[in-house]
Parts: structure tokens; sequence; C-alpha cells
């Protein structure tokens, strides 16, 4: 699994084989067989297998902020360009786009979770509102903005993400509704 996650940062879904999974990971392609029983069920066992280590990877005490974008910024400079190149592939890969979609749901998850302390008083139409303007801020494209395309260092990226942060945590702004006509 190891091997084949590698890959997947390399390489589009579709380029990965069997022979390639088990040279890097220096064991025939029966051995893959007999472990996994085809490519599809190894895949299927490397997305859980990578999806439980992201989780890991990203764990924050809720309400610590500096410390959760610490975190966060770790783990895209670990699986940030891997996660663009998945996103790229979303069109037309079927595997990449539920494999996004989750990463998706779990980034949403991880903000509510991590910003809910910092939220507790404001009413919930609010703290939605801020809570979707937190997984803008926080979101790998982010990142990419301000990490790849910009050239930032990894503690200005951080610094530059935590000021976004700060900035929807002040609140001084509402989503107006555009269909309202006041």
């Amino acid at each position: 699994m190891n091997a084949t996650l590698a890959l997947s940062t390399e390489l589009p879904i579709a380029a990965i084989s069997l022979p390639e999974i088990a040279r890097r990971a220096k064991v025939s392609v029966q051995t893959v067989l007999r472990q996994f029983e085809s490519r599809d069920g190894l895949l299927d066992a490397t997305v859980a297998f990578a999806q439980a280590e992201v989780t890991e990877e990203r764990r924050a005490v809720p309400g610590d902020v500096p410390a959760a974008l610490r975190v966060l910024v770790d783990h895209y400079e670990h699986r940030g360009d891997g996660v663009l190149l998945l996103l790229g592939q979303e069109p037309w890969e079927p595997r990449a786009a539920a494999i996004t979609d989750a990463g998706r749901a779990l980034h949403r998850e991880w903000v509510s979770a991590v910003f809910t302390p910092v939220l507790a008083d404001r009413d919930a139409t609010r703290r939605d509102e801020m809570i979707d303007l937190l997984v803008v801020a926080t979101d790998v494209y982010t990142w990419k903005l301000l990490r790849r395309d910009r050239r930032l260092s990894r503690s200005d990226t951080e610094a530059r993400m935590l000021l976004l942060v700060e900035s929807v945590l002040k609140g001084n702004h509402h989503v107006p509704d555009p269909l309202r006509h006041d």
C-alpha cells in the first residue's frame, strides 16, 4: 500500500500498474494479487489506509488555531502536491473523484471540529457561514496559491493562512443573500 500511495503522488491513477507497484514494493505481482486479489482491491485498501493516515496527520486540539494551522500546513507539505494531482483527475477518473469528495468532507469535518470552540458564541446560520469561509481559508488550493504559485516559504504560507483564518474569526462580515431585495 505504501508503494501504491507513493505512485499515486507521481502518476495518474490510470497509469499505476501492478508490475510497477510490485517493483516499488520489492515483491512479485503474484504476491500483490494474493494479498489484495486485484488492482482494484489494492487501490481500495490503499484509499482506506491513506484516509486513516490523513486523519491521524491532521489531528489537532480544537480551539488552538495556531497549532491547528501548523498541523494542517505540515499535512499539505507532505501530501498537498499528491492531492492536487488527484484533484486534476476528477473530471475523467471516478476513483479520483470519490477520493477527493471524501477529502472535501474530511476537511469540512476537520474545520468544524477545530473551530467549533471558537465559534460557540455565534448563531447557527452565522457559524455555518464562517465554517464555509474557514474551509476556503484552509483549503489545499489556498496552500497551493501561496506555497507553489507565489513560492512563499512554508512559514510565510502558514502565517498568511493564519491571517486569513483570524480575519474570518473576527467576524466583521456577512455573506449576503443574493435573492433578498431589501
